[in-house]
């Protein structure tokens, strides 16, 4: 996000909730297009644990890359929506981003994680899981592209056309997943290793095409910006502490003109 807000990059990939944190602290970058409609930060655990829903977290071990970004925020949403706070758990720190498997093992109760990476891993392992979600509770914004101001001002045909581009690119692999992996394998060779490492980036890739789509982009089109919950998404944020220093509008992070939907 700095480099884009700096001009040294032109199009970046962030998560929305960061996005909301850097803007207010004076980045000047802004949100033009949605690749994650659906919060792609979960908590899961093993379906043997009882735990169904967030006032089951009360008391338990949860796992967790770091006390920062996304699944921070996306646990704190979760927690205060059954009236708990990150004092009603125990935080385990996983820096290696191991949690998947200290969910497997039994060594945390849940974990945080992306809704494409550990249960869809752990489940092709053969366990149940139980995955609560984020986006009934708090519309978080998920990952998408940003600009910077003074980009979004003097190169804005470019940019419409690579948003264009890339919303293109992910219709043809919704429409044919098989597309988007053979590109994939066509960049990085390892991931078609075998038939079964392709058949697992097939299942990661569908899981990923999941969170493409939301009610919002269904009755809008991919890449749509719901504007409405960016709003209650910086009004959740600001409750909590450090995150939005400086008081922030939709419209100072968001620009919606340039999707092909406008």
């Amino acid at each position: 996000m700095p480099l884009v807000g700096q001009g040294k990059n032109d199009v970046g990939v962030a998560d929305g909730t960061s996005v909301i944190t850097a803007r207010s602290r004076g980045i000047p970058i802004k949100y033009v297009a949605t690749l994650y409609a659906r919060f792609p930060s979960v908590v899961f655990a093993l379906a043997s644990s009882g735990i169904a829903a967030p006032a089951d977290l009360r008391g338990k071990r949860i796992g967790i890359p770091g006390r920062y970004g996304s699944s921070y925020i996306m646990l704190q949403a979760l927690l205060k929506s059954a009236s708990l706070t990150l004092d009603d758990v125990t935080l385990v720190d996983f820096p290696d981003y191991s949690q998947g498997d200290a969910v497997a093992q039994s060594r945390v109760d849940a974990a945080t994680g992306f809704v494409n990476n550990e249960p869809v891993q752990l489940e092709r392992r053969g366990l149940k899981l139980n995955v609560l979600r984020v986006d009934e509770i708090t519309p978080l914004p998920g990952p998408g592209l940003i600009v910077s101001d003074e980009t979004l001002a003097t190169k804005t045909e470019a940019v419409r056309r690579f948003i264009a581009a890339t919303l293109k690119a992910m219709d043809e692999i919704v429409t044919d997943p098989k597309v988007g992996l053979d590109a994939a394998v066509v960049r990085v060779p390892e991931l078609g290793a075998d038939q079964a490492t392709k058949d697992a980036q097939l299942a990661i890739l569908q899981a990923t095409i999941d969170t493409w789509k939301s009610p919002y982009t269904l009755a809008h089109g991919l890449g749509a910006i719901d504007r409405a919950a960016w709003s209650a998404s910086i009004a959740f944020m600001a409750t909590l502490p450090d995150l939005v220093p400086n008081p922030i509008t939709v419209d100072v992070v968001v620009n919606i003109e340039l999707l092909p939907s406008s």
